[in-house]
């Protein structure tokens, strides 16, 4: 059920609240920045984020407006981050700071010298607050450029619980279970899963996950940078399971009708009542999908299972994630980065829900609901079982052109099940991506 919103008289004293411990965060660092010297000081901060997202964000920004004096104007970027940052680099009005959603932009932009390196005070906080695989995904060449403000656990399946009780069945532990529990509902009647085809990017995070169970975490680091070919074997059974899981009879409406399919429109098909689908395999942000837009409630008839693991390998997480960098140097841009890597940043966001963060120093007991507590902690818990998103860690041209690369080829063999041509055509896109990266 959707909770209400907070009225102004409690919004302001969580602002004040909030604003006396920036102050204590900024005070307490190292630098010659502090709160007084930012009275006036404006900043534009670009990121992916609308509707409800924006929305729970919004706070983060207020509270630093609120104990600095500076004025922030935040600019939703759209689908496509990079496209909308890059149309700013060619008019030469970069934002100040923007949140990218994948490494590999980041390793761009920083090779081409459009980041500003974070200073001592960010960095420090960084080091303080973020484990070493977050830090490392943030550095080039030894050099910190960004926070890690928000992450995401992509190796989850959603489902809808009475769907399941229903025909008696449990969540499934390994990748033969799963297949046979999504049979046995649509033979039900329940299509087993919402996909949502519009937005390529799940299919990219639905291979990945199968690609990361079946293959390993060896392989799945190898063909990240392109060490293995995507025409290796590995990569074709992989893709000849996806294609089971993407037959049109376990498909909410079939794959013409999915194929339209946006992704908060597929969280709805699965938690509508009666459901169009029992099940969506997506990330932790599903639950503010669930609990903005449905009247579903988590833990009752909306719950979540890891998704399965191989018998013959221990479990692993895909994860995702934004990180924030500064593109105009100032210290009002250098100051918001050292508080964006503070948990008191991360708990204004972690409280309304729909969000998890890497921060090791965010106490789990700010986040609303132990559904949320207990995906954030098997995120933190997962230690060297973790792998980045594999899109999001290829060159942007491969990994995230929704009309090239990995998501241009799975939209298709989603539409047109193809494993030798689909694996050929990804391969070439990779040797054409990779030979044109930067560094």
């Amino acid at each position: 059920m959707r909770r209400p919103a907070p009225t102004r008289r409690a919004r302001q004293r969580l602002l004040v609240a909030v604003a006396g411990c920036l102050l204590v965060t900024l005070g307490g660092c190292a630098g010659p920045v502090t709160a007084d010297g930012l009275r006036g000081a404006r900043l534009e901060v670009l990121a992916v984020w609308s509707g409800t997202e924006q929305q729970r964000f919004e706070p983060v920004l207020r509270a630093f407006e609120a104990s600095t004096g500076a004025r922030i104007t935040y600019s939703p970027a759209g689908h496509d981050v990079a496209d909308a940052i890059d149309a700013r680099l060619r008019a030469g009005r970069p934002p100040d700071i923007a949140f990218l959603p994948q490494p590999g932009l980041l390793r761009q932009y920083a090779a081409e010298g459009r980041l500003v390196p974070l200073g001592r005070p960010a960095a420090a906080a960084v080091t303080a607050n973020y484990p070493p695989r977050w830090r490392d995904l943030a550095s080039v060449d030894g050099r910190l450029y960004g926070v890690w403000f928000k992450a995401a656990h992509k190796s989850l399946i959603w489902y809808n619980v009475a769907a399941f009780e229903r025909i008696g069945v449990v969540p499934p532990t390994d990748v033969t279970g799963l297949l046979a529990t999504a049979g046995k509902l649509a033979s039900s009647g329940t299509p087993a899963f919402a996909v949502a085809g519009r937005d390529s990017w799940t299919l990219t995070d639905l291979f990945e996950n199968l690609y990361l169970t079946l293959a390993g975490p060896d392989r799945y680091d190898a063909l990240a940078v392109h060490r293995l070919p995507w025409t290796d074997p590995s990569v074709t059974a992989t893709l000849r399971i996806l294609a089971r899981f993407l037959a049109p009879r376990l498909v909410a409406g079939g794959v013409r009708a999915a194929l339209g399919e946006d992704f908060e429109g597929s969280v709805q098909q699965a938690f509508t009542s009666p459901p169009h689908a029992a099940m969506v395999c997506e990330g932790d942000f599903v639950a503010g999908i669930v609990t903005g837009r449905t009247s579903a409630r988590l833990g009752v008839d909306a719950d979540v299972f890891a998704f399965p693991s191989s018998p013959s390998a221990a479990p692993a997480i895909v994860a995702g994630g934004d990180v924030a960098v500064q593109m105009r140097p100032s210290p009002a841009g250098a100051a918001f980065l050292r508080w964006l890597a503070t948990p008191e940043a991360a708990a204004i966001w972690a409280r309304q829900g729909g969000y998890i963060s890497p921060n090791a120093n965010l106490d789990l007991s700010v986040y609303p609901d132990e559904t949320s507590r207990a995906v954030a902690r098997s995120l933190l818990d997962g230690g060297a079982a973790v792998r980045f998103d594999l899109s999001d860690l290829q060159p942007p041209a491969f990994g995230s052109d929704n009309r090239s690369g990995m998501r241009r080829e799975l939209r298709d063999f989603f539409a047109h099940p193809d494993v030798e041509g689909t694996a050929a055509r990804l391969e070439a896109a990779a040797q054409a991506a990779f030979t044109g990266a930067p560094g």
